[in-house]
């Protein structure tokens, strides 16, 4: 099946010249938005497998809708494409929900390459910026470790459990899993279990 992707930029040659790339490489771009206003009002009934946005959109920013695509529509996956590389505005943008982030200095094969992959689940960074996520996010969470059960029940997720599964198992309540996944997702700065499985994987808590 075809790959369905929208293009958020504000910029209608950029737009117009990546929908093209998209569309010459067999990929269907099912719709296109300047702002994040007009982002958030389309995606819904666009249904995209992939967002391909820029940060610097007009109100509300990239940041914003893609937290907002990210808690409405989870399994819609959010790929920046953006001028700026600073570390800032790729950890803002990884905490929002984004599953990867290029530069726009990225070549078309490479973007074509990550909208594939992002696709299919795959964190998807400009060389250099993926140390710098998971630095962040290693740092973060010495900072403020998880309990023994907090990890636990991070493993049952990431293995693809329930929240009604992990309570059986460990033998708890439903409302005390989401409050231990609740505290994991504040202690981790992450906004939802999409986030939070990813995180998880990749950190080996899966195998564990």
């Amino acid at each position: 099946m075809s790959i369905r992707v929208m293009v958020v930029d504000d910029h209608p040659m950029w737009r117009e010249a990546v929908e093209r790339d998209l569309t010459e490489a067999g990929l269907e771009v099912v719709a296109t938005a300047s702002d994040g206003r007009e982002a958030l009002a389309r995606v819904p009934a666009a249904r995209p497998d992939v967002v391909l946005l820029d940060l610097q959109i007009p109100a509300p920013d990239g940041v914003a809708v893609t937290a907002a695509i990210a808690e409405q529509l989870p399994q819609t996956r959010v790929l920046i494409l953006s001028a700026s590389g600073e570390q800032a505005d790729v950890l803002a943008a990884v905490k929002a929900g984004a599953t990867g982030y290029l530069v726009k200095s990225a070549s078309r094969e490479e973007l074509l390459d990550a909208v594939r992959r992002v696709a299919e689940g795959d964190a998807v960074f400009t060389p250099g910026l993926a140390g710098l996520v998971l630095g962040e996010f290693q740092r973060e969470t010495v900072e403020t470790p998880l309990t023994e059960r907090e990890t636990e029940v991070l493993r049952m997720v990431a293995k693809g459990l329930s929240y009604r599964q992990i309570a059986e198992r460990l033998v708890v309540s439903h409302r005390t899993v989401q409050n231990h996944v609740q505290n994991t997702l504040r202690k981790l700065q992450m906004h939802n279990r999409v986030e939070l499985t990813r995180y998880a994987i990749e950190h080996g808590l899966d195998q564990a």
